[in-house]
């Protein structure tokens, strides 16, 4: 069993920012990095499963967005290496979650001094700036509000509402540093905040293509390529309901059911099989058991 176990951890562990390295989540001893353990961040970033699956639908979401995607399309090589761009995007979340003092705010720095390279126009001529502090904000807020959706589905269903409101609250830090404003930071500012900016919102010829290559990316093992598929499936089935509409990736009732069974059926497994993910060395950092 334990020669099972290492397998599917290093397959779950291939897809994540640890697979590119360059960050030390067991040192130094005692820093609790820019949250600690005892945030609701640590809790929600910190399932693997839940956190695949609310990025999935994060990505889909972003892609609504004409500005939001044109500097991806414009500056990002997705097309060719979409496992790449998930498992930078993995680090920086993990390493701002997870990560001591220093090394998130190294992160924090780079993403900053990176997006300042990304502008341009849009194909109908607007100009677009991935530092632009309302760019920064929809992207957040679609990560976020995604992360914490799948939390609640698939991992703990029960967390209060207090809870959710301080997840956004302590996330806000994060978008902040990155040079987002008036982020939302509770339940009701988030679901005012995706109300307000739908008119803004469309599915065109290159949110089409973001979801041609997100379907068809190749499974790191053929073992793994029903779980890829179950995970995609399920990122759709977390999208609100507008936004499945828009994307033309409607599920019906059963499709649904299924998904979610499948999904509940899956979670476990790795859970039990992961041992060694940047939250466990986090905790191993403070001194805490890695659960």
């Amino acid at each position: 069993m334990e020669l099972i176990r290492r397998h599917i951890e290093s397959q779950v562990l291939s897809l994540t920012g640890l697979a590119i390295g360059g960050v030390d989540y067991e040192n130094p001893p005692g820093d609790p990095g820019l949250f600690g353990p005892d945030s609701v961040c640590w809790r929600v970033h910190g399932d693997f499963t839940s956190m695949l699956i609310g990025g999935i639908s994060a990505l889909l979401l972003q892609a609504l967005h004409p500005l939001a995607l044109a500097g991806v399309w414009d500056h990002s090589n997705f097309r060719e290496d979409l496992l790449g761009r998930l498992r930078r995007t993995g680090q920086f979340i993990s390493a701002t979650t997870f990560g001591s003092q220093t090394d998130a705010q190294r992160l924090i720095e780079r993403v900053r001094s990176i997006h300042l390279k990304v502008t341009g126009h849009t194909a109908d001529g607007r100009p677009y700036a991935a530092y632009d502090p309302d760019l920064l904000t929809w992207v957040h807020v679609a990560e976020v509000s995604s992360f914490l959706q799948a939390h609640l589905r698939y991992l703990n269903a029960s967390l209060s509402g207090d809870d959710q409101d301080r997840y956004y609250a302590e996330v806000a830090l994060i978008a902040e540093s990155l040079g987002a404003r008036e982020v939302p930071r509770s339940r009701q500012q988030i679901a005012d905040y995706l109300q307000g900016i739908r008119p803004q919102l469309q599915c065109d010829e290159r949110s089409r293509e973001v979801m041609r290559v997100l379907f068809s990316a190749p499974a790191p093992s053929t073992l793994a390529r029903p779980f890829g598929a179950l995970m995609m499936q399920a990122g759709v089935e977390l999208l609100p309901d507008w936004a499945s509409t828009m994307l033309g990736l409607q599920q019906s009732p059963r499709q649904r059911q299924l998904i979610q069974l499948g999904v509940r059926r899956t979670a476990p497994v790795l859970r039990w099989a992961v041992r060694n993910g940047s939250v466990h060395r986090a905790r191993r950092r403070m001194g805490l058991p890695s659960r």
